[in-house]
């Protein structure tokens, strides 16, 4: 990894698109050029899911809500095990393989179409040969995240990453109340869970946003929301923290008991 970004180019093999069937229907894998890096995208329908830098920083999450993720580093002493729901381009454990390779990752994609192209384009075979260097580990399970979830051993994790998105759509089995007493249980006393929601145009009222918080809140004794907006790739993430200790957050979004939703339930689903 020693060419510096500005001299990198890819090569022609590299600029070529790549047609993927997956379980939510057709991807496309392409090669991009903006604000002065090379990314490569997986999209389907049209939606971006993940992404990758190329060249010497194509380990570097591509986007601002990825690097978010790794505030969980700063809000939970002595990570060692880290349970990621939902892989895409596996951008997050990608970040953890560089910075902090010492730590075992477990890396839950339902879909092994989108595994196999994390290997062959997103560079997931190298991010689990440098934790496996340090002494650490990029366990890549295919299955269902809320089973892992139901089955995970008690206190087993010291952070829990949720991610999931069919297409722009998130995986609302992820974010009942079940669903968030069996991560609370997951985790050790002093972990964190994070999740990443996306602001819909068709939910103004950002009603799964005010759900998954009251879900939360019913479940943990800490909940703290942030707002990343990322100026490069023009678009916004809500981050909701979850823990049993206070959560250090200054750029946290105030809220009441008026803001929260409707807990989800497996029910209603």
């Amino acid at each position: 990894m020693a060419d510096s970004p500005n001299s990198y180019f890819p090569s022609p093999a590299e600029l070529l698109p790549h047609a993927v069937r997956t379980q939510s229907g057709l991807a496309l894998v392409h090669t991009t050029h903006a604000h002065g890096v090379w990314q490569r995208i997986l999209s389907t329908g049209g939606v971006w899911q993940s992404a990758t830098l190329l060249g010497p920083r194509r380990m570097d999450p591509p986007f601002a809500y990825h690097r978010a993720f790794g505030r969980i580093f700063d809000l939970t002493p002595n990570v060692q095990r880290i349970l990621a729901i939902g892989g895409g381009g596996f951008a997050f454990p990608k970040y953890v393989a560089e910075k902090h390779p010492g730590v075992v990752t477990d890396v839950v994609e339902i879909d092994p179409a989108i595994i196999e192209a994390a290997r062959r384009w997103f560079y997931l075979d190298e991010a689990c040969e440098l934790q496996r260097r340090a002494g650490g580990k990029l366990n890549v399970i295919c299955a269902d995240g809320r089973q892992v979830l139901d089955n995970a051993t008690p206190s087993s994790y010291d952070a829990i990453v949720l991610d999931a998105f069919v297409r722009d759509t998130p995986v609302r089995s992820l974010a009942t109340a079940k669903a968030f007493q069996a991560a609370h249980q997951a985790l050790s006393p002093s972990g964190v869970l994070l999740a990443n929601v996306v602001p819909d145009e068709n939910d103004p009222g950002n009603g799964f946003l005010r759900s998954v918080a009251a879900g939360l809140v019913a479940t943990f004794a800490h909940v703290a929301i942030t707002l990343v907006i990322d100026r490069q790739n023009v678009g916004e993430n809500y981050i909701v923290f979850a823990s049993g200790n206070a959560l250090d957050l200054p750029d946290a979004i105030p809220f009441d008991e008026t803001f929260l939703g409707d807990v989800l339930r497996d029910g209603a689903l």
